[in-house]
């Protein structure tokens, strides 16, 4: 299978770059798979699974808030969050949880409550991918 570069950064170090036969990136209009060779384009993140694919295996990390760049040199993810989903904290990740449900309970108006709401459910989605109890109330 054809390769491409790609680089996932963090505010605080590169955590991964090199040639990798795909990536799947948890992008705020859906998931999207990247091959070599793809179209352009840009995207923001949601919080989810990004599965970097390579040498027959699949590395899998946390994602949240950040964006991808797809260009003719290959794929480039900035991410607030980017941890190995082994890795991954689960009481802050649990402590996340709680703060976006308390989030949706203090909302202002139906604009910030829709906002709460929705990354109320991406963090319960990644819960759900995770195997993790999610929050369920609204």
């Amino acid at each position: 299978m054809a390769t491409f570069p790609f680089e996932l950064v963090s505010p605080t170090r590169l955590v991964f770059s090199g040639e990798v036969e795909q990536v799947d990136v948890p992008g705020s209009e859906g998931d999207f798979g990247v091959l070599a060779g793809h179209a352009p384009f840009v995207s923001t993140l949601r919080p989810g699974i990004l599965t970097i694919r390579e040498g027959g295996g699949a590395k899998r990390l946390y994602v949240s808030d950040g964006f991808a760049e797809v260009n003719p040199k290959g794929l480039t993810v900035l991410a607030e969050t980017a941890v190995v989903v082994e890795e991954l904290d689960r009481e802050e990740f649990a402590a996340g949880l709680r703060k976006a449900e308390e989030e949706v309970a203090e909302a202002k108006d139906e604009a910030a409550r829709w906002k709460a709401v929705e990354r109320l459910d991406q963090l319960n989605a990644v819960a759900a991918a995770l195997g993790e109890a999610g929050v369920s109330r609204h």
